[in-house]
């Protein structure tokens, strides 16, 4: 199902190309009010005073029913209560949540932004095209029948302003093209009513100058200068006198551009039969080379498109002599590549590369060798002579591995963008299938499926060319073996991808398979684990052609695969050999997990979050692999080493699927195996306000470790069992962690102690002791400091920053607010600064810098969004109310600038606002 929501002109919904019904005035004024956020969060008040302008808007039920009524429209296959996924309650507010792309509005700046780009770096055609585009989605008046509602009016003069640059812009580009005569009328008509705008004069005496009309410019000229002294009582500004003195003086620079004379027959280069699509940087970037180096190699995969590449490259040359293509793909034998050249070159006769130095000296001249890969040592000493000996001459190879010459440029063809792919499938489809126009739908699957194939431009053209026989849908659904989809005729992605896997040595093609395994990047200490045995050769062997690439930038260096060649890789392995490699891959994956879960609390706490940040890819094929082969004590295992990596990161969502599953799979693993997972389960229950699982699961982990005589999680296991249970009102629960605390001491774990100590700080404040959870709660930030542990220090800081809010010092929570923030953002714990800074906004608020309080809370909403997790739903006692405390701070609209200021901001940025209090 596609959503797309118009506000160029009268405003409106449709799903897959068909009209949807939006209600009556206010229900539609209700969504213009959400597409004008843009993708931030509207408070239900502020909906409802920005919708009924200055009537008295209608209580808060009223609003939710037109809620209700636009989910329906929007999402008719949404099932009854379940969540919406684009009209979502985020706290107390709304927020559309659709592609940026969906909405007319935000497409039209896209395109714009992208014209002038092009405009600036001389693409005066693809500028044209981006801006025609643009101005062709202009419906009329923005937001229609809104257009003067106070909430539209912001809005509606940045696109005003928008729309009056890209036709500006447009224009621009038409005269760089040449087609002055043609945009005159045009010109006029945009002068007529846009008589301000100087630019636009500017354009008219230009194109009425260049088109030989003298007299009409200057006329022009004169009637801007009268229309700007009237109006506005000014005198034209400089570039408008500028241009009237060349116009008087005939200057030549007014002339346009000259076109280059067009270039000598010459050259074997092919005609296209397709357009290209994409690749214009790259282009660019090869004829850059070219003209820096005499010996250019565009390397990569077989199907990255380098030919085509070469092609586009070699064309744009302005040569007198060539430029000149041997296709080397059919000759099997390297004695033959000098002859191969010369046949090119028009010569007779035996052939050797000191010949061909005599025929190429003196010549300036490019010539194109077009698949070297299998004749890589021919090539190079041929190379090497021919560069020695003819200085005017250059070559531009394709290759999957490099040549090796001295003095060679490598370039690594990089696969097509989502967008470039996705435009080349249409492209193709659209040939094969005459007559088929992608619905919104199709258009969705087809960027899904152009992801799948890695951007390669031949995988996008064989899998489009199956639209004359399969839906997208099917060739989407038919990616899990893809080669046999990837076919047609000669011309086959499993073939081309054969070609390199055939020149690979035993031992290279055993760890071409071996590393297939691993699901992102990995480093040569991951490959020698999985593969156990040193790699580097191999690798290297593997990298030089094009099997494997390098991550730049990475130290130490870091490789992957792409999905198509790991998909090769696993289809030539036999199942047994595939199943040890996942095996291997597995226990690699639990030893760094387990040591790096070890390290999260203490001095090692960083580089440990950042190692398993890094993994995040393994860990999730890791897990996919042990559910799949049934073992789920491994998946309980690697569940337990993430759970506290899943809680500070926020990835709730998918730490309670994970360990769900794997519970399901081994509900009678043995307790050692158990209590971890539960004690994960637990935490992650309690930060989306599951409390009642939360204390459940606790008080199995609790009693599963002391099965297992594990005494740390047992006392874990009780600490969060207290704390949670005391939060839902169960008896005893101050008596249940202080014998946590006594468990914990008995451990020697210093770190559990301190959470134990803030667990009891936190139960008394529930209870209302606020001064009698001071004295836990400070000498839980002491231990937890001698210890490192970052989160017990922000947690009980934050506790202390709840109380100071309940006795009325908002001060104190502020001037704490910078170094807490900025310590949890160091240690990498997303949740724990999300719930501070969600407190601190509400301080702001209470102590005179309401803005800067609408602008953290801004921040928080937006990346707590962005992870799925809500600092309300995790404190829904105190949060709501600091929430309000925020809202009932400023009058709406300037609520509303400043949440969405709040929303752009980064996390250096909220530290740098909050030292700025401080100073101030």
């Amino acid at each position: 199902m596609a959503l797309r929501v118009n506000v160029l002109g009268p405003i409106a919904a449709e799903i897959d190309g068909v009209d949807v019904p939006l209600g009556g005035p206010r229900q539609r004024a209700v969504l213009a009010v959400l597409v004008a956020a843009r993708g931030q969060v509207v408070s239900a008040e502020r909906v409802l005073d920005a919708a009924w302008g200055d009537e008295d808007p209608p209580t808060m039920p009223t609003l939710h029913s037109y809620i209700a009524r636009l989910r329906k429209a929007l999402e008719p296959e949404r099932a009854n209560r379940s969540p919406s996924g684009v009209l979502a309650r985020v706290g107390n507010g709304y927020t559309l949540r659709v592609d940026a792309d969906a909405v007319d509005a935000e497409r039209f700046v896209r395109l714009v932004g992208e014209g002038r780009a092009l405009l600036e770096s001389g693409e005066a055609a693809a500028a044209s095209e981006a801006l025609t585009e643009a101005v062709g989605l202009w419906g009329g008046q923005p937001y229609g029948e809104f257009a003067g509602v106070a909430f539209a009016v912001p809005e509606i003069a940045r696109l005003e302003g928008l729309y009056l640059s890209a036709r500006e812009s447009l224009f621009e580009a038409q005269l760089a093209l040449g087609r002055h005569a043609a945009a005159v009328p045009e010109l006029e008509k945009l002068t007529a009513e846009q008589p301000m705008s100087e630019r636009g004069w500017e354009l008219l005496v230009l194109a009425l100058y260049r088109s030989g009309r003298q007299g009409d410019a200057l006329a022009a000229l004169r009637t801007a200068r009268r229309v700007l002294a009237e109006e506005l009582g000014i005198d034209p500004g400089p570039a408008l006198r500028e241009l009237e003195a060349a116009v008087l003086a005939q200057d030549d620079a007014l002339r346009p551009e000259p076109a280059p004379p067009p270039r000598p027959a010459a050259g074997n280069l092919p005609f296209p039969v397709t357009g290209l699509v994409g690749r214009v940087a790259e282009t660019a970037r090869v004829g850059a080379l070219l003209r820096e180096h005499r010996l250019v190699t565009l390397a990569g995969p077989g199907g990255i498109g380098k030919t085509r590449l070469a092609l586009e490259a070699a064309r744009e040359r302005g040569d007198a002599d060539g430029p000149w293509l041997v296709e080397l793909a059919g000759l099997r034998d390297p004695a033959l590549l000098a002859d191969a050249i010369a046949e090119v070159l028009g010569l007779s006769g035996s052939a050797t590369p000191q010949r061909l130095v005599l025929a190429l000296r003196g010549r300036r001249t490019l010539l194109v060798l077009d698949n070297c890969e299998h004749l890589v040592d021919a090539v190079r000493e041929v190379i090497t002579v021919l560069l020695g000996g003819a200085g005017e001459l250059r070559v531009l190879a394709t290759s999957r591995e490099a040549l090796g010459v001295p003095g060679e440029a490598l370039y690594e063809v990089p696969p097509l963008s989502t967008s470039e792919a996705g435009e080349l499938f249409v492209s193709r489809a659209r040939a094969a299938a005459p007559g088929w126009e992608p619905s919104a739908a199709e258009l969705g699957q087809v960027e899904r499926l152009c992801g799948g194939l890695d951007g390669l431009p031949l995988a996008v053209e064989l899998a489009a060319g199956q639209c004359r026989v399969l839906s997208v849908e099917q060739i989407l659904a038919s990616m899990d073996d893809r080669f046999s989809v990837l076919a047609s005729g000669h011309r086959t992605m499993a073939r081309t991808v054969e070609w390199s896997y055939d020149l690979l040595g035993a031992p290279e093609r055993e760890l071409f398979h071996r590393l297939s395994v691993f699901a992102g990047g990995f480093d040569l200490d991951a490959a020698s684990a999985v593969c156990g045995r040193p790699v580097l050769e191999g690798v290297a062997a593997l990298v030089r052609k094009s099997l494997l690439s390098v991550e730049p930038g990475t130290s130490p260096r870091r490789y992957r695969m792409l999905e198509t060649l790991k998909e090769f890789a696993r289809a030539r392995q036999d199942a047994a050999a595939l199943a040890a490699a996942q095996e291997a891959h597995r226990s690699w994956v639990l030893a760094r997990a387990e040591a790096a879960e070890a390290r999260l609390r203490g001095e090692q706490a960083v580089p440990a979050m950042d190692l398993l940040i890094a993994d995040q890819a393994e860990h999730r094929a890791a897990f996919t692999s042990a559910l799949l082969a049934g073992d789920g004590e491994y998946a309980l295992r690697l569940g337990g080493a993430l759970s506290w990596f899943w809680y500070r990161r926020g990835h709730v969502a998918e730490g309670l699927a994970c360990l769900s599953a794997a519970m399901d799979l081994s509900p009678d693993a043995p307790p050692a195996v158990r209590s971890r997972p539960l004690i994960g389960m637990a935490g992650l229950h309690y930060l989306v306000g599951d409390f009642a699982a939360a204390h459940e699961r606790a008080r199995q982990a609790a009693e599963v470790a002391r099965a297992a005589g594990d005494l740390v999680a047992e006392a874990q296991g009780i600490t969060y069992g207290a704390l949670f249970g005391g939060i839902r009102g169960v008896p005893n629960a101050v008596a249940d962690v202080r014998a946590a605390l006594d468990l914990a001491r008995v451990a020697g774990m210093g770190w559990l102690e301190a959470e134990a100590l803030m667990s009891l700080g936190m139960l008394l404040m529930f209870a209302g002791q606020v001064e009698a959870a001071r004295e836990p709660l400070i000498e839980s930030i002491e231990v937890a400091a001698a210890h490192a542990h970052t989160f017990v220090l922000g947690s009980s800081t934050w506790l202390m920053m709840k109380i100071d809010l309940r006795l009325g010092r908002a001060d104190r929570v502020i001037a704490e607010a910078a170094p807490t923030l900025r310590r949890i953002h160091e240690d990498r714990d997303i949740t724990s600064w999300l719930v501070i800074a969600h407190t601190v906004a509400a301080a702001l608020a209470l102590t005179g810098s309401p803005r800067d309080g609408a602008r953290l809370l801004g921040a928080v909403e937006a990346n707590a969004t962005r992870i799925g997790f809500s600092p309300v739903e995790m404190d829904p006692l105190e949060a709501p109310a600091r929430v309000e405390a925020v809202h009932r701070a400023l009058p709406p609209e300037e609520l509303s600038a400043c949440l969405r200021e709040g929303s752009s901001m980064s996390f250096p940025q909220v530290h740098a606002l909050l030292d700025r209090l401080l100073v101030h």
